[in-house]
């Protein structure tokens, strides 16, 4: 399984970067049991915040998407570095995706679907997960946003 996910990722481009440190008291992730919590992950590409703001001023959805893939890559990044093997992963149970948007802004579904996409084009089957797609005020470093994730793990 694990080479296929290879294949995948590289057959779309994408290079896993090296997992982000926290950046507060807290640890990028945690392992109970089958169960990996993975805390939330920021739109880092190349060691940089790639998307501040909010959706609805200025950034619009197709950007948004873009931020919610970064983020989706940088949970298979934490996956990598818990797991030692994203073959382990038997299945993206749930992802919380956190949209920093304006009152009148009412496509967060959309933007998540940056990161769902993502991950059942990468994980196939075990990539299909519940989610929400929550409109916040503001996220950590005027991130445009932020998601975590939940998986089940062999």
């Amino acid at each position: 399984m694990s080479a296929e996910i290879d294949a995948k990722l590289a057959s779309l481009g994408i290079t896993l970067p090296v997992a982000a440190a926290p950046a507060a008291n807290y640890v990028p992730f945690v392992q109970t049991g089958n169960q990996l919590f993975i805390s939330g992950q920021l739109p880092m590409e190349n060691g940089k915040l790639a998307s501040t703001g909010q959706l609805g001023a200025g950034i619009h959805t197709p950007e948004g998407q873009r931020a919610a893939e970064l983020c989706a890559i940088n949970i298979l990044a934490q996956a990598q570095a818990a797991l030692g093997d994203l073959g382990r992963i038997r299945r993206v149970v749930k992802i919380t995706v956190l949209v920093s948007s304006t009152p009148d802004f009412y496509e967060q579904h959309l933007v998540a679907n940056g990161a769902s996409n993502l991950l059942a084009n990468v994980l196939g089957d075990a990539g299909k997960h519940a989610r929400a797609a929550v409109g916040m005020a503001s996220l950590p470093l005027n991130a445009s946003v932020e998601i975590d994730a939940i998986l089940e793990v062999a």
